[in-house]
């Protein structure tokens, strides 16, 4: 057509491996876009240290009953016990997919047959978490990466940031506004579906394991467009994060405690059998409590890593990466115990979805980190998240092709008003906004809250808000105008929902309410 759009059947919004793999699985017949704000695979499904959590048939000890039981433990009363069963029993098969794919699992050493060297972390009853070294992340998004470029029905989009989606007259969802970061110019995406895939908002938080890409673009703008979001206080902060001031909190993965790690305080004294039966490797709410608490009871800094009673070559071995990071800022995890502090680290809830991976608006869908399925309830279990990306970004491929039988493209798409963008003499504003959301968040809806400490932060996050959208209306757009507008958006949703549960349970402490309240809500759900 001549009029200036973008015309696909399917365009999907982020590039890790929910949006990869979401791609991968839709029909070849189907013309594809994806488009990512910076480059094909910047986020943190790379980023991803531990694995993916499946029963695997080698290890006669574990079963599915075992895993969906230590999901919906850890996710503390609020799964959806439907999609969990569903989730845990594609597991095996997700596993092959990624092999198929390429992916180089590790296996064990020592052993004739190929059998992998499956690990565990906090929360699990047994060794069921597949792992490519502590590189696990890269090396499954590389492979999707170079599998996807194979694709010639997809297009790829990077340095293109999404603005807002477009809706038609009946509020369906028929595309997106996208930013060209380097020309300025707004594009018109026009599609017959829309796959969010643009993973959680960590950057809402001072401290976060998360990289800069996750501001919770793919939330705010479906709640904008009026799309339900779902139990979004849930927000896990995982509890071992590198404490240096030039690692960016460095995470140091489960998988460690998973191996034998033990978490100390200065003195040397073992303290999270004062919290938990399982000890350091209890679900990771519970140690990133513990360890908060500890920090404030004796005034510290942080607590301690400590290995070192395990053999120095297994510990090069199995986490190389790790090994040399902590190397290169003066840890040496053979003999130094590594100082680590809890930082935010995943989103429990989002977008809220069902098994499909259909929203609560027509054409709109999302997987991945950005989507609340019910997999995870209050707590996320260890590397169940990629394990859910891969199911419901395949399940929800499928579904879109059935879908798109009566889904007619748009015929009358709205113009892109742009006739206030002026270009701003300073942009200082933005990134003091950055500055004060993120400290707001910090320091009043971190690991403990309480209910003045949150009336506090929606008082000024609501004055942020109404600053940022004065300049969002008035000046040129910019990559770094939209994030501050979405992550102020998802700070809100998060403080909002965080008021309502007026309990505490999983990731969710709250101190005027210490205890779970089972006739509290089931769900948090906020539609604008």
């Amino acid at each position: 057509m001549s009029d200036g759009h973008l015309y696909y059947d399917v365009v999907i919004i982020g590039s890790g491996l929910a949006g990869l793999n979401s791609a991968i699985n839709l029909d070849p017949s189907l013309k594809v876009a994806i488009i990512t704000k910076t480059k094909l695979g910047d986020g943190a499904s790379w980023l991803a240290q531990g694995g993916i959590a499946a029963v695997s048939s080698k290890n006669e000890s574990d079963s599915f009953e075992s895993h969906i039981d230590d999901t919906i433990k850890a996710g503390a009363g609020l799964c959806d016990a439907d999609v969990v069963r569903y989730c845990i029993k594609n597991g095996p098969e997700m596993v092959q997919d990624l092999v198929n794919l390429g992916v180089d699992f590790s296996l064990r050493e020592q052993i004739e047959t190929s059998e992998y060297d499956l690990t565990k972390e906090g929360g699990h009853s047994h060794r069921r978490v597949y792992h490519s070294g502590d590189i696990t992340g890269e090396s499954i998004v590389a492979s999707l990466i170079a599998h996807v470029k194979t694709k010639k029905n997809i297009t790829f989009y990077e340095d293109f940031t999404s603005i807002n989606l477009i809706l038609d007259d009946d509020q369906r969802v028929i595309g997106v506004y996208v930013l060209d970061n380097n020309s300025k110019e707004v594009k018109t995406f026009v599609s017959r579906a829309v796959v969010i895939a643009t993973g959680g908002a960590g950057k809402a938080y001072l401290y976060t394991s998360n990289p800069d890409t996750a501001t919770g673009d793919g939330i705010a703008m479906s709640y904008r467009a009026g799309a339900a979001i779902s139990n979004m206080e849930f927000y896990q902060f995982h509890p071992t994060c590198l404490y240096h001031p030039d690692a960016k909190n460095f995470l140091i993965s489960e998988a460690v405690r998973g191996e034998g790690g033990i978490l100390r305080l200065k003195n040397g004294e073992r303290f999270m059998e004062k919290y938990d039966d399982r000890k350091d490797l209890a679900p990771r709410d519970i140690v990133a409590r513990a360890i908060d608490k500890e920090m404030k009871r004796i005034g510290a800094d942080s607590v301690y890593l400590d290995v070192t009673h395990l053999d120095p070559d297994f510990i090069k071995q199995r986490f190389p990466n790790i090994y040399k990071k902590c190397k290169k800022f003066g840890f040496d995890m053979t003999t130094d115990w590594v100082p680590v502090v809890p930082a935010a680290h995943y989103c429990c809830g989002g977008i809220k979805v069902d098994m499909d991976g259909c929203t609560t608006l027509k054409g709109l869908y999302a997987c991945g980190e950005c989507s609340c399925t019910g997999l995870h309830g209050a707590n996320r279990l260890a590397s169940n998240s990629l394990l859910e990306a891969m199911v419901f970004s395949k399940r929800a491929a499928s579904v879109i092709k059935k879908d798109l039988e009566s889904l007619s493209r748009a015929e009358k798409i709205p113009d892109w008003e742009s006739s206030w963008t002026k270009i701003p003499e300073e942009t200082i504003l933005i990134h003091h906004n950055w500055d004060e959301l993120r400290r707001t968040m910090w320091n009043n809806v971190g690991i403990v809250r309480t209910m003045d400490r949150l009336k506090n932060a929606l008082k000024r996050i609501e004055m942020i808000k109404a600053e940022t959208d004065a300049y969002y209306w008035k000046y040129e757009l910019s990559k770094d105008l939209i994030e501050l507008r979405n992550i102020v958006t998802v700070a809100e949703i998060i403080v909002v929902s965080a008021m309502s549960r007026k309990e505490s349970r999983g990731l969710h402490y709250i101190v005027n309410f210490p205890r779970p309240n089972n006739s509290s809500l089931r769900d948090t759900v906020l539609v604008k």
